[in-house]
């Protein structure tokens, strides 16, 4: 009943930005928490960055001031804002939320496809 579409990935050099964005759509009651996560090949998923719904934020220690995540809770979405992009920042990112549909009394965790993000040196 819920979905996550993720876009903004692609390939940059190291120092570039790119912008990614999710959104949630479908029969949606409210959105609890946020949150970018990222895989490399042979590597597992990491959490990038979280946001709650009252808009306190987490990032993990390698994203610490050159991304920025966001929310804008009127079109259920989340942003990650990626600057001075490293090779090791390459991977494939996924958009997760927690989620409660209209007619459910619970929050389900629902993710994106993922968006592949590759940073060449």
């Amino acid at each position: 009943q819920v979905q996550l579409l993720e876009s903004g990935g692609g390939l940059v050099q190291a120092g570039g930005s790119l912008r990614l964005s999710c959104a949630a759509s479908g029969n949606i009651f409210s959105i609890n928490n946020m949150g970018w996560y990222r895989q490399a090949p042979g590597k597992q998923r990491e959490l990038v960055a979280g946001i709650t719904s009252g808009g306190s934020t987490n990032y993990a220690d390698s994203v610490k001031g050159r991304f920025t995540i966001s929310r804008d809770n009127a079109k259920n979405t989340v942003l990650l804002q990626m600057n001075t992009l490293k090779p090791d920042d390459t991977g494939v990112y996924y958009c997760n939320a927690a989620v409660r549909s209209r007619g459910s009394f619970y929050f389900s965790d629902a993710w994106g496809q993922g968006t592949q993000v590759t940073v060449s040196s």
